[in-house]
């Protein structure tokens, strides 16, 4: 019998692959069926894991197959990634039902033909898998385009934003950014301060067998060290949330005052609208909005969890003039779409769906969202701008871009963390202001 977690992983590499949808959204299909938190725990390691990991993975898969890896059955290809994760990455499992399994799912898809091929390949890394070769590390004096190509493999990123990395921050501090982002991130949590501080946070969740630390650059946050946090009444009542530390800082960016009136435009899933609503006291007034409307549910969800009563949810249209009076907020906070490559430590599926060829159309939406946005700014007010991206094209050239057009605004502030500088995840906030 095939392990249940095994079954759902490749179900949810196959959704990723074919159907293109995100890790988390394929993850939560196929894990309802599990009960055991093990296997639910083993599902998300092996999926994120073969994501992370799938360009050395696929330069050990090659070593040992007689045709190229992208003439393979999608399928098979995927059996192959995953068991190879297993077997190289999570040696405590016995790699004997490990192969057993890949076989058994070959079989059950579909695909017997292969079944010999997928024995003899996985059999093969696992003979090899304490004397693995790799590329050789190329001298410095190889140049840039050498070393993009090595890292691509050992580190697993796709060669062109390592190629970025590279002539922006040169080869030390890339290679720490890639060892960051092929660490399996912690758990980081926010109170909801309208309920509760942190220090009352942190009580709670020990007395319930939850351990954590502090954040240190945010100002409320906490990391979760040991224990079961999901499980806990302080989250399934809304006292804390799920939130990156650098995303945190974003909020704080804001600097939300009492009796302001907010516009928290790409809202969903809503964290940052629930740091804010607690700036603003019951005083104040925010508006949360976002385009889609299962992003709306999102969004209301949070805010009833966390008892947030001061929140307006307004869906709003996706291009065109926003349902809002010119100059009648104090500050507004857009949270653009953007490509997430700031984010593939928790997200690894993205760095092989983003391209670069993504980019530009990128930065002309967000450009054309701070442009439909500004004259909701009252003079005096603030413009935030932040993405999850790494690269300049979504962040410092979009903001330049903006400016150059927009004589009323001015920057008062530019903030990005960088995972080589700061060990969080890559986020990009620009503080505007306008003048008149």
């Amino acid at each position: 019998m095939i392990a249940p977690a095994r079954l759902a992983a490749l179900d949810a590499l196959r959704q990723i692959d074919a159907d293109r949808l995100d890790m988390g959204e394929a993850v939560a299909r196929v894990r309802k069926p599990l009960s055991d938190e093990r296997d639910r725990a083993l599902l998300l390691e092996i999926v994120s894991g073969t994501l992370r990991m799938r360009a050395a993975l696929d330069h050990q898969l090659a070593l040992r197959l007689t045709r190229p890896i992208g003439r393979l059955d999608a399928m098979v290809l995927d059996i192959l990634r995953m068991s190879a994760f297993q077997l190289i990455y999570l040696t405590r499992t016995p790699s004997s039902a490990v192969i057993n399994d890949a076989v058994d799912l070959t079989r059950r898809g579909g695909t017997s033909s292969a079944t010999g091929l997928v024995n003899a390949v996985l059999r093969s890394l696992n003979r090899d898998r304490q004397k693995l070769r790799w590329p050789a590390r190329p001298a410095e004096v190889a140049g840039a385009a050498a070393m993009a190509g090595y890292f691509s493999v050992v580190h697993s990123h796709p060669e062109w934003l390592v190629a970025r990395w590279l002539a922006r921050y040169g080869a030390a501090d890339t290679e720490r950014w890639l060892n960051f982002n092929n660490r399996g991130p912690a758990l980081c949590l926010v109170p909801n301060r309208t309920l509760a501080s942190r220090e009352a946070l942190e009580e709670e969740l020990k007395s319930d067998g939850v351990d954590t630390q502090r954040t240190t650059r945010a100002s409320h946050g906490l990391h979760v060290t040991d224990g079961q946090v999901l499980g806990t009444r302080a989250f399934r009542e809304g006292r804390c949330l799920v939130q990156d530390e650098a995303s945190q800082l974003i909020s704080e960016l804001v600097g939300a005052q009492r009796a302001d009136r907010i516009l928290d435009l790409c809202a969903s899933p809503g964290g940052k609208t629930v740091a804010m609503a607690a700036d603003l006291g019951p005083s104040g007034l925010i508006v949360a909005t976002d385009v889609r409307r299962h992003r709306l549910r999102v969004l209301t969800d949070t805010l009833g969890r966390c008892r947030i009563t001061g929140a307006h949810v307004v869906q709003v249209p996706a291009t065109g003039d926003l349902p809002f009076a010119e100059r009648s907020f104090d500050r507004i906070l857009i949270d653009a779409p953007c490509s997430g490559l700031g984010t593939v430590r928790r997200d690894p599926d993205i760095r092989w769906r983003v391209a670069e060829a993504d980019l530009p159309a990128l930065a002309a939406t967000q450009l054309a969202l701070l442009q439909r946005t500004a004259s909701l700014v009252r003079p005096g007010g603030t413009l935030v701008y932040s993405t999850c991206s790494s690269e300049p094209d979504e962040n410092q050239q979009v903001v330049a871009a903006f400016l150059a057009g927009s004589a009323d605004f001015a920057l008062a502030r530019e903030h990005q963390t960088l995972p080589f500088r700061d060990a969080l995840e890559a986020f990009f906030g620009a503080v505007l202001v306008r003048r008149a």
